[in-house]
């Protein structure tokens, strides 16, 4: 669970928490020969000012993988390419 505190570029402003955003699932580097799995739910906040929601931009997941962004470096270093099936 991502804590109750603001984003920083929303410093300023007023905003009030509005739950939850669904939980995802992130594979990450496996952890002594067993897969490892983060849960992650994001918070999300309703701008009072604007009425809009908003949240932290996570770059957690790279892009064509299920993995994280750190993982998926690492995997491509080491094997040459990103894998897609994970």
């Amino acid at each position: 669970l991502e804590k109750n505190i603001h984003p920083e570029e929303y410093s300023g402003e007023k905003l009030i928490s509005k739950g939850f955003f669904d939980e995802i699932t992130v594979r990450d580097f496996p952890l002594r020969g067993k897969p490892s799995f983060l849960k992650i739910r994001r918070r999300k906040w309703q701008n009072l000012n604007s009425k809009k929601i908003v949240f932290r931009d996570w770059n957690l997941v790279a892009d064509g993988t299920k993995m994280t962004s750190e993982f998926a470096f690492f995997f491509e270093k080491l094997f040459g390419f990103k894998p897609n099936k994970l």
